[in-house]
């Protein structure tokens, strides 16, 4: 199927916006320019830091199973080790191992979150939105549509980013946020959590992304798609999705 076979949606049916982040509100550079490198320098000091305090031990507890997991794979990362006192250097290198992967690994994406609280409360770090993101919030609330966010990043992730951005607060605009606890952004099951988490119909949600496979499973399960492209260097691909390359030709 071509985009310009996809039947145009009746924007007066649609009553929730759901939203990818990284190439669709916010600009992919700073994602993997700042945001992960910044994690990565200040994992392990982190671990060391509070690998004390119980949801820290929970989460290195939940990177331990994890790893558990992968050390039967060929390319296995190193030994965990027994003693307590290597729980944060195995914690942390794991950590960096999961990245360097591209894992959507979840207590992985809650550390990243943490760390990066620490970094938009010291000043250091501050959130990019792309410049028609804020007005478009704007606009779809005032149309009293729903807006939501689903991303691979944690939920204290996306909060720390809207609430942080160069264009202000922007947390007044969102009404709910998924993270993988919801589910793999790829599987259909994901977004039909999500329609019945927001009570809506899925045909009643319009899903915007920059990656097909997420566009695809969730109009698998009911929800209508728009292709977000915001790199001229990144052509529309033909998967059957209405390409857009800012949120104001969005059709509302």
């Amino acid at each position: 199927m071509s985009p310009d076979s996809v039947p145009p949606f009746d924007p007066a049916a649609i009553r929730a916006i759901l939203l990818d982040i990284e190439g669709t509100t916010t600009p992919v550079e700073f994602v993997t320019g700042v945001l992960f490198p910044f994690a990565r320098a200040h994992m392990r000091g982190f671990l060391e830091a509070h690998a004390a305090e119980p949801e820290i031990r929970a989460e290195i507890e939940a990177l331990r199973r994890e790893h558990g997991a992968d050390s039967a794979k060929p390319e296995a990362p190193q030994p965990w080790g027994d003693s307590s006192a290597y729980q944060v250097e195995a914690a942390a290198g794991y950590a960096l191992w999961l990245m360097d992967r591209d894992r959507k690994s979840t207590p992985l994406k809650s550390l990243q979150g943490r760390i990066w609280e620490a970094g938009y409360r010291s000043g250091e770090l501050r959130s990019q939105v792309y410049p028609d993101v804020p007005p478009a919030l704007a606009r779809w609330k005032q149309q009293g549509r729903v807006i939501a966010i689903f991303s691979s990043g944690s939920v204290q992730a996306q909060k720390l980013l809207f609430r942080h951005s160069e264009a202000g607060d922007l947390m007044r605009y969102i009404d709910a946020y998924f993270d993988t606890t919801t589910g793999p952004k790829q599987e259909p099951q994901s977004y039909r959590r999500i329609a019945d988490a927001l009570a809506l119909p899925a045909d009643s949600i319009l899903f915007i992304s920059d990656v097909s496979t997420e566009l695809e499973a969730a109009r698998a399960a009911g929800m209508h798609t728009l292709l977000s492209v915001r790199s001229s260097a990144k052509p529309p691909c033909a998967a059957g999705h209405r390409a857009i390359h800012t949120f104001d030709t969005v059709p509302f």
